[in-house]
Parts: structure tokens; C-alpha cells; sequence
């Protein structure tokens, strides 16, 4: 029977982990930072992924990171501002954007459901050929990511980066201390959009190919990612949470890649998904439901013993009468 976990499949999980990871710190923004439920990032993700396709088959791969990132800002500027200035809730904005989106990028991708980039120069065929051997990928997209997460933390905690933070706490505090509450949400959507175009972007070029559909569920892989993360690190600052968000993310694409080992059918995955998320928000309430069941069982004994302590002391002094 040929082993579970082997190589290549861990060099595969944290090389897609780390991919996603940027999704799941987009979602960190908009839902743990701003409290924003975010919807646009299924087709924001595709956005980025083809935007970054089509700059990489016209022979610029860096500069389509980039522009994936820019098209990642205006798809979160779009959505802030149905909210902030159109008075339109976050999760139906963020729905409108996505289905909108999926019009613009059938146009980037010149109305073509799939694209392929083989055959072109990427960020990747450059890392083989000055890194070599088989980790050159997962170099590449570790080096990324860290860059990425460090300016993340940084960012956040800089004077307009606590501005935000504030804002997804306690905006009325906030507006009270004069604080345009409006651009703060504006501002951190817009750099959550840009990591989740970068990570589509960053996936173009890995898989050598752009689907349409390639967006689809990204909400719910980063929030498995998110709410795994935050249940392994537990409570902390800004660095320790991020650490958290894309060790989650690596550990969800090794629980995908288990899946898949186990034979689950592909067509399946989806819903592999939705159990791994629905087991990770639960977790922490049942731990907390469970610790408060052993708590209450203790209290119990500690009451029976006590009666029962109360009792013989009783029996003992009628005895001596």
C-alpha cells in the first residue's frame, strides 16, 4: 500500500499553501481586521489570475504580478464604494462586484473560458533556471509571501494601519476622533483586494493555465485557512495572527492533499471544503463547551464531597453527644 504523505506531496501542499495563504490575508483584513464579509474575492481572485495571464503570454510575467495586484486594488475600491458611498451592505456589495466581474474577466481573457501559458516565460521558468533542482517553486513562493506578510505587519502597524484596525473595532470611537472611517475601509479593502489579485496571479503562472471558474470557493478556502489558523496560534498581535493565517493555509492544502490520497473524488472537494470549515469555526465553541462541561463536573464532585464531608462531621458529633 503506497504511503500517504510522501515528498512530493508535502513540497505540493506548502507550495499552494503558501499560494493561498495571501488569500486567507486578504480575507484577514477585510473579516478579522475591518469586520467586512467580503464576497467579491471569488472573482477578484480569477481578475488577478487573468490579468497576470495575459501580461505573462505578452512576455512581461513581474510586471503582470503587479498589474494583477492593481486590478485586485480597483476591484476593492469598487466594492468600498458601493458601500461607503451608496449606502449598499458589505456582503450584497461585495456580491454585485462579483458577478460582475465575471463579465470583465471573460473580456481579459478575450472571451475565452480558459488560457493557457505554456510555452511562456514566468517568474517560475526563471527560478529553474537560476535556482534549479525541484524546490525552486517553492523558494520563489516562500520568499513572496514572507516579503508580503512582512509589510502586512508593518503596515498594520503603522499610524494609518492602527487607524484601520480601529475602525473594523469600534468605528464610532473612531469617527468621534475625527478618523474618515469611509477611507480607512476604503484603503484596507483596497490592500486585501491587491493580495488576492496577486495570488491569482502568482496561481496563473504555477499552473500555467487560467479557467474562468478558477475563483469559485476561494471564500471558503480562505476562511478554512483563516479560522485554522486562528484556532492553532490562539489569541495574539498582528505578527503571531498572520504566522497563524498561513500556517492554516498550508495546513488545510495538506488536508486537500489527504483528501485527495484517500481517493475523494475530485468532484467532492467542494464539500471536503465546507466540512473543514464548518469543523474549524466549531471547534473553538465546542472546546469552550466542552471545557466548561469538565469545569462544571468538577464543581459537582467538589459539592458531593463537600456534602458528604458536611455530613460525616454532623454524624460524628451526635455521636459524641
Amino acid at each position: 500500500m503506497p504511503s500517504i504523505i510522501t515528498l512530493p506531496i508535502i513540497q505540493s501542499a506548502l507550495e499552494l499553501g503558501l499560494i493561498y495563504s495571501l488569500v486567507a490575508l486578504a480575507l484577514f483584513i477585510s473579516f478579522s481586521i475591518l469586520d467586512i464579509a467580503d464576497l467579491s474575492t471569488d472573482g477578484c481572485f480569477t481578475l488577478g489570475c487573468a490579468v497576470c495571464a495575459m501580461f505573462t503570454i505578452a512576455g512581461h510575467p513581474i510586471l503582470g504580478l503587479f498589474a494583477a495586484m492593481a486590478a485586485g486594488v480597483c476591484s476593492g475600491f469598487l466594492t468600498a464604494f458601493l458601500q461607503t458611498k451608496l449606502g449598499i451592505a458589505s456582503i450584497l456589495a461585495g456580491i454585485i462586484v462579483n458577478t460582475g466581474l465575471y463579465t470583465i474577466n471573460l473580456m481579459v481573457m478575450g472571451f475565452s473560458s480558459n488560457v493557457n501559458l505554456f510555452g511562456c516565460d514566468s517568474i517560475f521558468t526563471w527560478g529553474k533556471e537560476a535556482i534549479g533542482g525541484t524546490w525552486y517553486k517553492l523558494i520563489i513562493v516562500a520568499v513572496i509571501v514572507i516579503a508580503v506578510a512582512a509589510l502586512i505587519a508593518v503596515f498594520l502597524n503603522t499610524r494609518l494601519g492602527l487607524s484601520i484596525r480601529a475602525t473594523g473595532d469600534n468605528p464610532d470611537m473612531v469617527r468621534a476622533s475625527s478618523i474618515n472611517t469611509k477611507l480607512m475601509i476604503t484603503i484596507g479593502l483596497c490592500v486585501a483586494n491587491a493580495l488576492t489579485g496577486l495570488s491569482g496571479g502568482l496561481l496563473a503562472q504555477y499552473n500555467r493555465s487560467c479557467d474562468i471558474n478558477l475563483g469559485t470557493g476561494m471564500v471558503t478556502i480562505a476562511l478554512a485557512s483563516l479560522i485554522i489558523g486562528e484556532t492553532l496560534m490562539g489569541k495574539g498581535g498582528i505578527k503571531k495572527r498572520i504566522v497563524g493565517v498561513i500556517l492554516g493555509s498550508c495546513l488545510y492544502r495538506f488536508i486537500v492533499a489527504i483528501a485527495l490520497r484517500l481517493d475523494v473524488p475530485a468532484e467532492s472537494l467542494k464539500l471536503v471544503s465546507a466540512i473543514i470549515v464548518a469543523v474549524a469555526i466549531a471547534f473553538p465553541y465546542v472546546k469552550k463547551q466542552m471545557d466548561f462541561a469538565k469545569s462544571k463536573r468538577a464543581s459537582k464532585a467538589e459539592n458531593k464531597e463537600f456534602i458528604r464531608q458536611m455530613l460525616a462531621e454532623e454524624e460524628g458529633g451526635h455521636s459524641c453527644e
